[in-house]
């Protein structure tokens, strides 16, 4: 018989209230959108006066979620960056230093005194005092090196090592430098997303370029050089032993030991170990706090390992000035006064509030492992985003116009009531993008549009099965039975394998491809769900109260 139960009509109506209702606040809030700063204070929580006003006419307890718009409808910032991986080369043979210090001292029978010499960057060069003993050293600093790991097993070792008369020369070989690169940009990546999603911005494109660079597209940024701002600052965090203390900037420093400036202290420079003792990529958390002055600080933790090493250099160097480095500049040098086994402090200097927070902020997103060079940068207005828009509003207008008509005409009574579905499916797309606070953009605004051309694709089918059992059923309401029933497994298999496209695009493109395979997947989801439920639920309300010994489709 030609029925829906009760309690099934009823789980129909409730999912189309409540899409329509959560679509609905895209509407009510019109004036706000065309804001660029409305919309980043929309995003941000933050009440504007347009959007108090706006709000004071809306029900506090209805949804209030809205769609994302992208960079090409928003308006927002566009970077390229260049990752220095050569900057990792140094760091990893600073870091690799008191290692092989450590490995000769225990063979300075064989080799003699050690003392680090000027090198390249990317190298060190360390000069024995008994020549005689250097197949000693060269196999002592060998055994120092580690497998490259890789999916494909072990490609050799990180490090090289040979001799040049009495100096031994360590580099990175090539393959750990490969890995060392690819290594250095994914953390890089990784570590901007975390910046850009501590400040509450939603959606960024993040994604690598080539072997070293990296694209960066944030809707809501005013200007290119805010978003460097989030993202430029490296905000690498050190714990350095003090050498000495000087005022001259042009001061003579030796092997293994750096000149940096003091940030407080203008015109004092510190000559530190370029070693450190903890890194900030020990760090577990920091939080901005007050000192006990009530000035702006930030309360840091290590891990275990950074605890153990924090707390093994205080113990064993009380009264010893201990500088904390951040960015090449001494932010406090503090004098020992005891062991710290903890493994958490605090840092201080002449910050405001804001600037502990932002500090708090980066150290906890962690530092960017390289240097980055911007090679292009470029703000995107809402006004270039509003003309898009208004295109994608006059092309969907377009296509629901002509799908309405065409459906009217071809099928009469029957077209209106996959029009009336068609309608609650736009709603729902719309409510389903603002529950799960997906990003629109032009390629979305194009998905939207195959939408509604395809949406009544399954509407078409059963209407035209229909015809074909009017002809040879006993009367309609079979017809419309056997119409739906017979339809329902070419509709699946069509739908099924359209949707099985767009998650493809959606896990393996980026950007404007990901846009266009939210919207198209969707889609897909309402339209067979109002062609099945929602059209067949109206059909069947009109037969029970009608009654009609003939239909015509």
């Amino acid at each position: 018989m030609l029925q829906i139960d009760t309690w099934k009509r009823v789980l129909i109506w409730l999912v189309v209230v409540a899409g329509l209702l959560m679509a609905l606040p895209n509407a009510f809030y019109t004036r706000v959108e065309q804001s660029n700063d409305a919309l980043a204070a929309i995003e941000l929580g933050i009440d504007t006066p347009q959007m108090q006003a706006e709000a004071a006419q809306w029900p506090s307890w209805l949804p209030s979620s809205l769609v994302n718009l992208g960079l090409d409808l928003r308006g927002g910032a566009h970077l390229l960056a260049e990752v220095q991986v050569e900057d990792v080369y140094e760091a990893r043979m600073d870091a690799m230093w008191p290692e092989i210090r450590d490995a000769l001292r225990d063979e300075r029978a064989t080799v003699g005194t050690i003392r680090r010499q000027d090198s390249a960057p990317g190298e060190i060069r360390v000069r024995i005092s008994q020549s005689e003993g250097m197949s000693r050293a060269l196999q002592v600093v060998r055994d120092l090196a580690t497998p490259i790991q890789t999916l494909a097993g072990p490609t050799g070792t990180d490090i090289e090592v040979s001799s040049q008369g009495s100096d031994i020369v360590v580099t990175l070989s090539e393959a750990e430098k490969l890995a060392s690169d690819d290594r250095t940009v994914r953390q890089a990546l990784e570590i901007i997303r975390r910046r850009i999603d501590e400040v509450g911005t939603r959606e960024p494109t993040i994604q690598r370029q080539g072997p070293k660079r990296i694209l960066i597209q944030v809707p809501g940024i005013g200007s290119a050089s805010e978003l460097k701002e989030i993202i430029g600052t490296t905000a690498q965090l050190t714990f350095n032993p003090v050498v000495s203390r000087s005022s001259d900037a042009e001061a003579r420093v030796g092997p293994g030991e750096k000149l940096v400036p003091s940030l407080d202290e203008t015109g004092t420079f510190y000559i530190i170990e370029s070693a450190p003792v903890v890194t900030g990529e020990e760090l577990v958390d920091a939080q901005p706090a007050f000192d006990q002055n009530g000035r702006p600080a930030v309360n840091f933790r290590f891990n275990t390992t950074g605890a153990r090493k924090f707390g093994d250099y205080t113990r064993d160097n009380v009264g010893a000035p201990f500088a904390i480095v951040l960015d090449d500049e001494v932010i406090s040098a503090p004098v020992i006064q005891s062991h710290i086994p903890g493994g958490s402090g605090i840092i201080t200097g002449n910050f405001t509030v804001e600037e502990s927070t932002n500090l708090a902020v980066l150290l906890r997103a962690g530092a960017l492992p390289a240097g980055l060079e911007f090679l292009e940068e470029r703000t995107i207005g809402p006004e270039l985003g509003q003309d898009s828009i208004d295109a994608g509003k006059v092309a969907t207008m377009v296509a629901f116009a002509a799908v309405l008509v065409f459906m009217a005409l071809s099928y009469g009574l029957f077209g209106l009531f996959a029009n009336a579905a068609l309608i609650i499916n736009i709603g729902l797309i719309f409510g389903l993008l603002s529950l799960i606070g997906a990003t629109l953009t032009l390629p979305g605004i194009a998905g939207i549009v195959l939408t509604v051309g395809m949406a009544v694709d399954a509407n078409v089918l059963i209407f035209e099965r229909i015809r074909e059992e009017l002809k040879t059923a006993k009367g309609p309401a079979r017809a419309i039975e056997l119409g739906y029933e017979k339809a329902l497994s070419a509709i699946l298999d069509a739908n099924i394998t359209t949707f099985i496209t767009a998650v493809i695009l959606f896990a393996m493109g980026s950007g404007p491809v990901r846009g266009f395979a939210i919207t198209l997947g969707l889609g897909i989801l309402t339209s067979v769900f109002t062609a099945i439920f929602v059209t067949r639920l109206l059909v069947i309300i009109w037969f029970e109260r009608r009654r009609p010994k003939m239909i015509e489709v």
